[in-house]
């Protein structure tokens, strides 16, 4: 796990540096984002898919396996809070037609912004 999540932070100080997962793949997992999200300094980017969400989320739109296709799910939804919640902003950047990299940029923390891996999975996501 330290590893992997290690390969998803950059300890440079460097703003828009985008830390990429196997943007081959889109198996991203929740826990993976969260690990990156509890340790991301302000700047770090995390490419969480690589594709067009809106069409490989959805069950006829999708060539996705469908565990892989419930997962992205998890991880869209939860990008999705972390941007509610002010931790990250979320961005896209397009490659191509149907082609892009969806971003998660950490924001600046406050005194009151959940840490730990433990504090943000018990935050529910709809």
């Amino acid at each position: 796990m330290m590893e992997r999540i290690e390969q998803m932070t950059s300890n440079q100080t460097q703003m828009n540096e985008v830390t990429a997962i196997a943007a081959q793949r889109p198996e991203i997992q929740e826990i993976d984002f969260l690990g990156w999200l509890g340790q991301a300094q302000p700047g770090d980017s995390l490419e969480y898919h690589r594709g067009f969400l809106a069409l490989d989320t959805m069950r006829e739109g999708s060539d996705l396996p469908e565990k892989e296709r419930l997962e992205l799910s998890r991880v869209a939804r939860r990008a999705w809070w972390a941007a509610e919640q002010n931790l990250v902003h979320l961005a896209q950047r397009r490659w191509a037609k149907d082609d892009y990299s969806y971003l998660a940029i950490a924001r600046p923390r406050t005194a009151s912004t959940p840490l730990t891996i433990q504090q943000l999975m018990s935050e529910e996501t709809n």
